[in-house]
């Protein structure tokens, strides 16, 4: 954590600044949790950002994972049981964002990298650096803002509200698109569709098998449909073709926000090809700049 907090200050004095007040440090913190019939994945993100100026910030951060395995599963496994609770840091990051909005869209750029330092024995890590490149555009109509984003990575990132039942290593693209409407000053709805199109082989490690560890079954039923394509379920670590990797579907979610700095967010996402229904929830907090 000390190393990352250098990164940050070495990477905020190396650019620019422009008004004085406009610059300095933050701390956020999340905590968010997806619930499914493979158990419940949840994560505590704690995060310190510095502020360069109105459109530029830096950031840097440790995730930790707090994994419950579904006990209506069989497994069987060379090395450990898999039911029951798990837990372990997952891969440190430093990002990067760019932001100009204006009357007529508002627009961000992220590219975050991640150090492999978490346990991929737990899933919790690919062994590898990651990068993940995203930009976004949205638009305030009155009570109602349309939002859309597309971005490159060589991972299958978690998004703000859902936890990954696994992490991945290969080249994808990922496209959302959706809306938010605020029905009062704190309280608002939104929903969104995502698709994630892959590329070449992937490398999928669950967060729900430990290492050495293969599955006989789930209450999921996955032995049907595209739940076929559960490898996450399945095996704990697995080299895939592209089309295994490639999903879509829709999210919808309320938030409340009683200030502007705090955020409680639950929701439910349906994916499509993995024929899979997770409810999540969470609470983020961000002091400072």
């Amino acid at each position: 954590m000390r190393l990352m907090c250098a990164i940050v200050l070495v990477a905020g004095m190396a650019l620019p600044a422009k008004a004085q007040n406009e610059q300095g440090w933050s701390f956020s913190g999340s905590f968010n949790g997806s619930s499914n019939s493979d158990g419940a994945v949840m994560k505590a993100e704690p995060m310190l950002g510095y502020t360069v100026n109105r459109h530029f910030e830096t950031y840097a951060g440790l995730p930790f994972y707090f994994v419950n395995r579904s006990s209506t599963s069989t497994t069987t496994t060379t090395t450990t049981a898999t039911n029951g609770f798990s837990n372990g840091i997952g891969n440190a990051f430093l990002g990067f964002r760019l932001n100009v909005d204006n009357d007529t869209l508002n627009y961000s750029s992220t590219l975050e990298l991640t150090a492999p330092t978490g346990d991929k024995s737990r899933g919790f890590s690919t062994g590898r650096a990651t990068a993940d490149w995203t930009n976004r555009f949205s638009h305030k109509f009155d009570s109602f803002t349309p939002f859309g984003s597309f971005g490159i990575a060589n991972t299958i990132s978690d998004t703000a509200f859902f936890v990954r039942p696994f992490t991945s290593l290969g080249l994808v693209g990922h496209f959302e698109g959706g809306g938010s409407y605020d029905i009062s000053r704190y309280f608002r709805v939104s929903g969104s569709a995502y698709a994630v199109r892959a590329a070449g082989d992937q490398t999928i490690i669950s967060k729900v098998l430990r290492k050495g560890s293969t599955s006989t079954g789930s209450s999921s039923g996955s032995s049907s449909g595209h739940g076929k394509d559960r490898v996450f379920e399945t095996q704990s670590e697995s080299v895939v073709p592209a089309d295994i990797a490639n999903d879509h579907g829709v999210s919808t979610w309320a938030s409340v926000s009683p200030r502007s700095d705090v955020d409680f967010h639950v929701g439910y996402s349906r994916s499509m090809h993995y024929d899979f229904n997770t409810v999540f929830f969470g609470v983020g907090f961000r002091v400072g700049k």
